[in-house]
């Protein structure tokens, strides 16, 4: 799906480690919650609250979850499941596009 239709936007965008990752909220119709954001190049620490998935949209990232040893590549089109109450490394050495999905 290259977009969505009849959502809500947040306005006000979501701004983590001084802008190098710029998201916004979407409501789509049934109430779920995404965010649409993009990392720039950088190496970050995420911590979750709730489980996500992160859908890459555009460029490509390397990221390691918590408790692995091992980073793993993802790029357009390939998405990574975080568990809740987690964290994940992540390195971009271009500007990486995604969707993350909540729940």
């Amino acid at each position: 799906m290259s977009q969505y239709d009849n959502v809500s936007v947040v306005k006000k965008a979501n701004v983590y480690f001084d802008g190098k990752c710029v998201s916004h909220t979407v409501v789509l119709a049934d109430g779920t919650k995404k965010t649409v954001g993009v990392i720039l190049p950088s190496s970050l620490t995420f911590n979750t609250g709730a489980p996500e998935i992160m859908e890459g949209v555009g460029g490509s990232c390397r990221v390691k979850l918590k408790g692995e040893s091992e980073w793993k590549t993802y790029g357009d089109g390939q998405s990574f499941n975080v568990p809740g109450n987690s964290s994940f490394e992540i390195a971009c050495d271009e500007p990486y596009h995604y969707v993350c999905h909540f729940g």
